[in-house]
């Protein structure tokens, strides 16, 4: 499995301005081969090919007097920015014939120097390296300081460069790592994810919704009117932009490092974890937008896929469509309520009476609905499993609640 690890970089100012140097060659070569590519298409002249627009912006290039200081840079770092946009043209070629799964790719776009994210990314070829004395090594920009967090488990195969917004720097590396299996765990959990409560586990549990980004309104809110303030292209303006950009990087960072913790806990402590596959992408247009983009459920979700993964857990997703709300989990009814306003938190089983909390019932169904998909995929019990009369109840409750949607 490849991990990427990232590390807070502080060049000196002339290490800032090679790297800005080298962030500006990479982008104009960029640039350069999605024009000649688009001037092809648009004269109705063949697709240039991969090597022949390395010939034609880079090797060729470095000799016009337009383009003599490409050669400041590591040759590598140009080939790599040709190399995304390669990559680009294929997820947009894949997508637009079908071959690609997910949302449609669009067709490669020109870089701005203006973008708030610059990278440049170093390989192998690059000859990089880590010094004794814990700096990276970069050609033609020197040996640049790095705050260790922790130790690389192997060697990288690449280093990626990247300035954000805020104007921090970082070493983001490739590494190859192996699986690191934990001790079996009897425990299953279902997670029901949510607003009022971030998330809520199938034994009851229930996580309280951080809202990073709410709490930090006031002070987001007075830096953005700082900035609305002051004139445009004044050196104050990029003052102020910069300390809305650091505002907005806190809370970025408070909330990924509560997302690792949490995801680690629940994977250390559970042999399998199953969530509900929630349309995250269509709840961002709603009036809820700015709570649900705050909560940061996808990124939550794919910390738990990658750990699970990688320390031998199962982890899947269960059907958004799946009633798991209207659904009595009490073992043997299966009653599937017709409507489920947002603002009932606990109702009763008009069949069984039984009083169910929304979320726990919710993450109840969660997990037997997992169970069942993943006794099915195996074609045998998994253990550590659900005992036989758990997997009965679980098939009872997942075809009670198809059958009601069906």
């Amino acid at each position: 499995m490849q991990l990427r690890y990232n590390f807070r970089l502080y060049p000196t100012p002339g290490q800032c301005g090679s790297l800005a140097r080298a962030f500006g060659c990479a982008r104009v070569v960029f640039n350069d081969g999605l024009r000649a590519r688009q001037d092809a298409r648009e004269n109705g002249l063949p697709y240039i090919s991969d090597g022949e627009l390395s010939i034609r912006v880079i090797t060729q290039a470095k000799k016009t007097p337009e383009r003599a200081w490409l050669g400041e840079v590591s040759a590598v770092v140009l080939q790599q920015a040709l190399a995304d946009l390669n990559t680009a043209y294929r997820n947009f070629f894949a997508s637009v014939t079908g071959k690609r799964k997910g949302p449609k790719a669009a067709a490669p776009r020109f870089r701005s120097r203006k973008d708030n994210r610059q990278a440049i990314r170093f390989t192998k070829n690059a000859r990089f390296a880590v010094t004794a004395g814990g700096k990276l090594r970069l050609p033609k920009i020197g040996d640049v300081p790095v705050r260790w967090s922790r130790e690389l488990p192997a060697e990288p195969s690449s280093v990626t460069v990247v300035k954000d917004a805020a104007g921090r720097y970082f070493a983001s590396f490739v590494v190859e790592t192996s699986d690191e299996p934990l001790p079996e765990s009897a425990a299953e959990v279902g997670i029901d994810l949510g607003l009022s409560h971030f998330a809520v586990t199938s034994d009851g549990r229930k996580v309280d919704n951080p809202r990073f980004l709410r709490r930090a309104e006031r002070r987001l809110r007075k830096a953005q009117q700082d900035l609305s303030r002051k004139a445009k292209g004044s050196a104050n303006r990029a003052k102020a932009r910069a300390k809305v950009a650091k505002a907005h990087a806190r809370v970025a960072d408070a909330r990924r490092d509560w997302a690792h913790r949490l995801s680690t806990q629940i994977i250390r402590e559970n042999q399998a974890v199953y969530v509900e596959n929630l349309a995250v992408s269509g709840l961002g247009r709603t009036r809820l937008a700015k709570s649900v983009h705050d909560a940061g459920w996808s990124q939550f979700v794919g910390m738990l896929e990658y750990k699970a993964a990688r320390y031998g857990r199962h982890f899947a997703r269960i059907d958004r469509w799946f009633p798991s709300s209207k659904l009595c989990s009490t073992p043997g009814c299966g009653h599937i309520d017709d409507t489920m306003p947002l603002n009932v938190r606990s109702w009763e089983c008009p069949q069984c009476g039984t009083v169910h909390d929304r979320d726990v019932n919710a993450a109840k169904n969660i997990l037997a609905a997992g169970r069942v998909d993943r006794l099915n995929a195996c074609g045998a019990r998994v253990r550590p499993g659900p005992a036989p009369a758990q997997r009965e109840e679980a098939g009872s409750l997942r075809g009670a609640a198809w059958r009601g949607t069906g």
